[in-house]
């Protein structure tokens, strides 16, 4: 009888423990760590020329859009390029025009990893619009532009300038305020905005050069140049940081324990001796002829009744058999 309530408790106990580590183990692995998404690539661009002119032919009798984008390259997609003339066709009596002529003219993006870079470089330069074949908007020995955006980090954006530069013949000396005019009489007006750059929390620009231009040579009505032209342009974005997402839930079959009341909980935890105790048989009063393994009041007439049948039936037999005799 002990033994029996041994092991039952026993056996329940593994039972409930095994099904609770089982319950447990799938929301003991998906809390081990977030899942992480990775975020979008970032991106990278650069330019070493870009025009929005409005040239206008013949006192304004004809307009020509002159928009030239030179070494544009953009990045995943593209790394590099380093052509140094760019050219346009219709503006100079049906004959190619060249807006840009440069020793150096290299446009560079590259994303890698947790990185977007971008850069440009741009010497002994020479723009020209039309209007002015023999003379050029601007001169220049070397201008760089730069732009780094990294995730974690905070974007740079720089850009670098020569001392002094050549607007419409006349020797420039640049100015640390970041704006020079040049107004140059019978020939027209340029206004540079000179290194500009702009960074936000993911981002970055940088520009060598951007001039303004308003140029109507000797006033001749022959020809009138207006726009922008920007020289040496980078820009980038940073990839964007990995997003922690919340570790999925644990079906409700899996996370439920297998119920048990309080009582059965504390039973199955008992000390070994308390359990024997509890499955003792409760003490009998004192002078009850018990037998050891139990009995009650009863038990005397019980036991007599049963000689009493059992002699009766041995007389049965005995009388049946000396009557057969006869």
């Amino acid at each position: 009888m002990n033994s029996t309530n041994f092991r039952m408790p026993a056996r329940r106990w593994f039972a409930v423990a095994a099904a609770t580590v089982l319950a447990a183990g799938p929301a003991a692995l998906a809390g081990a760590g977030p899942a992480q998404a990775t975020g979008e690539h970032g991106s990278a661009s650069a330019a070493v020329l870009r025009t929005g002119l409005d040239v206008a032919l013949l006192d304004k009798s004809a307009n020509v859009p002159l928009t030239v984008t030179l070494n544009e390259v953009h990045a995943p997609q593209s790394a590099r390029k380093t052509l140094l003339t760019a050219d346009l066709e219709g503006v100079d009596k049906g004959r190619p025009f060249s807006v840009l002529r440069a020793e150096v003219a290299d446009a560079k993006a590259t994303v890698e990893g947790k990185r977007a870079e971008s850069s440009t470089t741009l010497a002994k330069a020479r723009v020209h619009v039309p209007g002015l074949p023999l003379l050029s908007l601007i001169e220049l020995e070397k201008v760089t532009s730069k732009a780094v955006c990294e995730t974690g980090r905070t974007p740079l954006a720089s850009a670098t300038l020569p001392g002094s530069v050549t607007v419409l013949g006349k020797r420039v000396t640049l100015t640390s305020d970041g704006t020079t005019e040049v107004t140059v009489p019978g020939v027209g007006e340029v206004r540079l905005d000179l290194s500009r750059t702009e960074t936000t929390s993911r981002t970055a620009a940088a520009t060598a050069l951007r001039l303004e231009v308003a140029v109507d040579p000797a006033k001749l009505n022959v020809t009138e140049v207006n726009g922008t032209v920007t020289l040496a342009e980078a820009k980038c974005e940073a990839p964007a940081a990995p997003v922690e997402q919340p570790a999925p839930a644990a079906p409700a079959e899996e996370q439920a324990a297998p119920a048990e009341s309080e009582e059965s909980r504390t039973a199955d935890v008992q000390p070994q001796g308390a359990r024997a105790e509890q499955a003792a048989p409760a003490e009998q009063p004192a002078g009850a002829d018990l037998a050891e393994t139990g009995g009650d009041s009863t038990t005397p007439y019980i036991a007599g009744a049963a000689v009493a049948l059992l002699a009766a039936g041995g007389a049965g037999v005995a009388l049946s058999r000396r009557g057969r005799r006869n």
